[in-house]
């Protein structure tokens, strides 16, 4: 079983910038779909952006619609972390950020294979 652990969030004007970082332990990501989910109070969580294995080595990234070139995923497999840099932010880009971690090497639809996620951390938008 894998933790995830948040860090990164707050408060930020709109057209500001955030960067989520997510560390994983217990075992570890290497070869395993990883990604961002996000919440917003009364809505259903959404998928943000995720990274999923696509050779030795190399993964290839995926964002919702919603992104539209504004957000960048990325992992450092050797220290266990993943990455979101967060830019042009809206105040619709509220919510509380989750980490998730896949549990199948290599998963070949990762989005079904979400299944370890972190506590949660808050991102609010000002406008």
């Amino acid at each position: 079983q894998v933790q995830l652990v948040e860090s990164g969030g707050g408060l930020v004007q709109a057209g500001g910038s955030l960067r989520l970082s997510c560390a994983a332990s217990g075992r570890t990501v290497i070869s395993y779909a990883m990604g961002w989910f996000r919440q917003a109070t009364g809505k259903e969580r959404e998928f943000v952006a995720g990274t999923r294995w696509s050779g030795v080595g190399t993964y290839d990234a995926d964002y919702g619609d919603f992104v539209k070139g504004r957000f960048t995923i990325w992992r450092d497999d050797a220290k266990n972390a993943v990455y979101l840099q967060m830019n042009s932010l809206k105040p619709e880009d509220t919510a509380v950020y989750y980490c998730a971690a896949g549990h199948t090497p290599r998963a070949t639809n990762p989005l079904a294979d979400f299944a370890s996620w972190g506590q949660g951390i808050q991102v609010t938008v000002s406008s």
